[in-house]
């Protein structure tokens, strides 16, 4: 096989690893089949695999490291690198969490952090005098 070949099997294995994994773990599916699928195995063992993308991308791998290589020792590196190229791409696809330090009224508290700004409506409260959280995470 040249390295061409092998470069190519290897992008088309990422991105077919990521696209069956998110399929599985985070859509609905043609007609609710995937949702449905999900319903019916439940919190088996397999049901709660499909809960996790990091977790379900590495059987998902398991199979198209097959597409890549079939000796041995390439295969393993093959799947470990195909589930970390389906993980960082789902990841790409996601906003950042940003932690920025609270900005307190009451002494040095550097040293707590928080995910984002406090919005419009938050910022009039708290200049207007009404008690300000001192963290606020995003979900």
């Amino acid at each position: 096989m040249t390295s061409v070949t092998f470069g190519i099997r290897l992008v088309l294995a990422v991105l077919a690893t990521w696209r069956v994994t998110h399929l599985l773990a985070s859509e609905d599916g043609p007609a609710d089949i995937i949702v449905r699928f999900r319903a019916l195995l439940g919190q088996s063992i397999v049901g709660k695999l499909t809960d996790c993308f990091n977790c379900l991308s590495l059987w998902i791998a398991a199979l198209a490291a097959l597409f890549v290589s079939r000796r041995p020792l390439e295969w393993l590196f093959c799947w470990l690198a195909l589930s970390g190229g389906a993980c960082l791409l789902e990841r790409w696809g996601q906003e950042p969490v940003v932690i920025q330090p609270v900005q307190s009224t009451e002494g040095d508290n550097h040293d707590v952090l928080r995910s984002e700004t406090l919005g419009v409506a938050e910022q009039s409260d708290a200049e207007d005098g009404a008690e300000r959280p001192t963290t606020h995470l995003r979900q």
